[in-house]
C-alpha cells in the first residue's frame, strides 16, 4: 500500500475514534441526571417545538427533531456541540443567536444538565 493511502486511512480510522470518544467525553462533562432531565424537558414543554424520542407526544415541527443529538457536530448548526456550549444554548439562546425561534430557559444549573445528559443519550 502506498504511503498517501496508508496515512489517509490511519488519519479516517483516528477521526472515526475521535467521534466516539467525544460523545462519550461530552457525557462525562455534563454529569446530569438523563431521567431528571426529560422530566425538566417535559415540564417546559420542549416537544411543542421539537420531535423527542422517549418524550411522548413530543411532535413539534419548529425546531430540529433531536433524535441523534449526542453525534451532531453543532448545535443549531453553528456552535460545537460541546456541553457548555449546549447549557448555554439551552439557557439563552436568543443571546446566541437574536434571530433563533429557541427561547432561554430560566433553569438551574442542575436542570440544565439534567437536560444536557439526556440529550446526550440520544444517539
Amino acid at each position: 500500500m502506498r504511503p498517501r493511502r496508508r496515512f489517509a486511512l490511519l488519519l479516517l480510522a483516528l477521526l472515526a475514534g475521535c467521534e466516539d470518544s467525544d460523545v462519550g467525553d461530552r457525557r462525562m462533562l455534563v454529569e446530569g441526571d438523563p431521567a431528571a432531565g426529560l422530566q425538566v424537558m417535559r415540564r417546559e414543554g420542549c416537544g411543542a417545538c421539537h420531535l423527542i424520542p422517549g418524550l411522548r407526544g413530543a411532535r413539534g415541527r419548529v425546531g430540529p427533531p433531536l433524535a441523534g443529538f449526542a453525534r451532531r457536530g453543532y448545535i443549531a448548526g453553528q456552535f460545537p456541540n460541546r456541553a457548555p456550549l449546549l447549557i448555554r444554548w439551552i439557557r439563552e439562546a436568543p443571546a446566541m443567536t437574536p434571530d433563533t425561534a429557541m427561547p432561554g430557559f430560566a433553569l438551574t444549573e442542575g436542570e440544565l444538565r439534567d437536560v444536557a445528559a439526556y440529550l446526550y443519550r440520544l444517539q
